[in-house]
């Protein structure tokens, strides 16, 4: 069976997706509130169809998969509506900011055998897959700790905090090229630097399986972009710096002073969203499930959820009113 794709919200992240999934030649239906950004696609993309009303993807037999890139405090009314109508869904991350939403979300595409898949991009990047392999082969020794820093500017700021817009990457991809699930939060700080709700800047320390300690640093006020992954092995530590064009991923020797190695690229450099895309569509046909799977996005919620609560307090009460009042924001 040929699949049909519809993407509901065509904001600044969106129109990737939208992108993609077109030159994927699955795109159906492109769904938004904004009627000059059904206007570009109508412009962009001939014979793909325009709606405003979500309802009509709902109604629709032939859209076997849906794509969900609205505002995260929307993602469990929106995903639980599609599964529960028998679509595939691909939902941008995190899959809520409530633990047990996520769980459900995973259960009831579980219970209904239907693909659920988060938008945790970086497990698809090539550079990050390349250096998963290498941690398997044994290349850094045994895993003793990992540190994502993910620092730019964001001038919208209309997710929760910038731990749930970028926070999921980095729980996410380290686990995922360690091998190991998050068991608690050791630390959580954050700070406004607008005095308000809204924290811009947060630092998380994170314990894995085996012992393993994570640091996660995300930022939506630092001028300068900086994005990298450390993780430090018994043998070797190794740095994936995903803002330069070339060499992102380079091995140090722990013991020799000056030893490094640049880490050839003998993987092809596809741009990861294509990838993702293109995995979605995989799941969708095969039916199996997808490799940042509902699970992976309840993972992901639980230990984010957790931060919070350790960073907020009785504050986290308060966000609902902040919750309210970004929902006619589109991401």
């Amino acid at each position: 069976m040929s699949q049909k794709v519809a993407v509901i919200g065509c904001g600044v992240w969106g129109r990737n997706i939208v992108r993609n999934f077109y030159n994927l030649n699955v795109l159906d239906t492109v769904c938004d509130i904004d009627e000059e950004n059904l206007k570009k696609v109508t412009e962009q993309y001939s014979g793909v169809k325009v709606t405003k009303d979500f309802h009509e993807i709902i109604s629709n037999p032939e859209i076997t998969g849906v794509c969900v890139v609205t505002p995260s405090h929307t993602h469990y009314k929106m995903v639980k509506a599609m599964l529960e109508a028998g679509k595939n869904v691909y939902v941008e991350k995190p899959i809520s900011t409530v633990a047990q939403e996520a769980r459900d979300l995973s259960e009831l595409a579980h219970a209904k055998g239907l693909v659920l898949m988060v938008g945790h991009l970086l497990l698809y990047h090539p550079a990050v897959n390349r250096l998963k392999m290498l941690i398997e082969e044994g290349a850094l020794g045994d895993i003793v700790y990992a540190q994502s820093d993910r620092l730019n500017v964001n001038y919208f700021k209309n997710d929760r905090s910038v731990m749930w817009d970028l926070a999921p990457h980095d729980v996410s991809m380290i686990s995922y090229v360690t091998g190991k699930n998050p068991v608690r939060v050791i630390s959580a700080v954050g700070c406004s630097s607008e005095k308000n709700a809204i924290m811009d800047i947060t630092h998380i320390g994170i314990e894995f399986e085996d012992g393993v300690i994570g640091q996660i640093s995300d930022s939506w006020i630092t001028p300068k972009k900086h994005v990298t992954l450390l993780v430090r092995g018994t043998k070797a530590t190794a740095i994936l710096d995903d803002t330069v064009p070339e060499n992102k991923l380079v091995i140090y020797d722990n013991f020799i002073k000056d030893n490094s190695q640049n880490v050839k690229s003998d993987y092809l450099e596809i741009e990861p969203l294509k990838l993702e895309c293109q995995h979605f569509i995989s799941c969708c046909e095969s039916g199996k499930k997808a490799r940042s799977d509902g699970d992976n996005g309840f993972m992901v919620t639980q230990i984010l959820e957790e931060a919070e609560k350790m960073m907020l307090g009785d504050k986290v009460k308060k966000l609902d009113e902040v919750n309210f009042a970004l929902s006619r924001t589109k991401k």
